[in-house]
């Protein structure tokens, strides 16, 4: 499960392993990159970077604004929609619910190897400010509230290296309490609510989530909440 390993071995294809790495680090950057950038962080030459970037833009996954810089394109919305299309059909309805009725950002988040990586997300309808968690956002699966939940309904023989003492003892405790918490541990500022989502199928192992700033909610009702959305995506999906 270890991501780092697995891009220090050599590639199969260099050349897709590369075009690869361009998408995740725009999906990481959330900005525009010039494509010096983009050479600079794939430690490429200009023209490599450039004809990556041509090929990826030729398919739709990438666009470059007016001043020739890169962003993620529209076609990847598509793409990622096809994701766990049947989970993220049921979870939507009940992410859009939590969201409006907590006024917080709700999300879903999927174990993806040695990371957390948020499947669908949806915002309060009526908050003044909340906390964007846009999908395809990834942290490691040792950090926040999410991963908690996930790992604590996974046997540990399930878990990745890297558990140390304290997140073993969070680990329990969302196993004892049905929800894991965090504060600061992936956002400055930003705390979390969590519960797992065990399903069947052959889905990865999830979680329902939400994200705030500086309030004072109880974090077992929240929990209670979460856990309601559960059960109904749970039932929708068969078990």
């Amino acid at each position: 499960m270890a991501t780092a390993k697995a891009r220090a071995a050599a590639p199969a294809s260099q050349t897709l392993s590369r075009g690869i790495r361009i998408l995740e680090l725009l999906a990481d950057v959330r900005e525009p990159l010039a494509i010096d950038e983009v050479a600079r962080r794939l430690e490429v030459h200009r023209s490599i970077a450039y004809r990556l970037v041509r090929t990826l833009e030729d398919h739709g996954l990438i666009t470059r604004d007016s001043s020739g810089r890169v962003v993620l394109g529209p076609r990847m919305a598509a793409l990622a929609a096809g994701v766990a299309h049947d989970l993220q059909a049921e979870a939507l309805p009940e992410l859009t619910a939590i969201a409006n009725e907590l006024g917080m950002t709700c999300f879903l988040a999927v174990l993806d190897r040695d990371e957390c990586i948020t499947l669908a997300s949806v915002e309060p309808r009526h908050a003044v400010a909340s906390v964007a968690q846009r999908p395809g956002a990834r942290h490691s699966i040792l950090v926040g509230a999410p991963s908690k939940a996930i790992l604590s309904a996974l046997p540990e023989a399930e878990w990745p290296s890297g558990v140390g003492d304290r997140l073993r003892a969070d680990l329990a405790a969302a196993a004892r309490d049905g929800y894991a918490t965090s504060h600061d541990e992936v956002i400055p500022t930003v705390q979390a609510v969590a519960v797992p989502l065990r399903l069947r199928g052959g889905h990865r192992p999830a979680a329902i989530a939400v994200v705030h700033v500086g309030r004072g909610d109880d974090p077992a009702m929240i929990a209670e909440r979460l856990n309601r959305s559960a059960a109904a995506i749970r039932e929708s999906l068969g078990g």
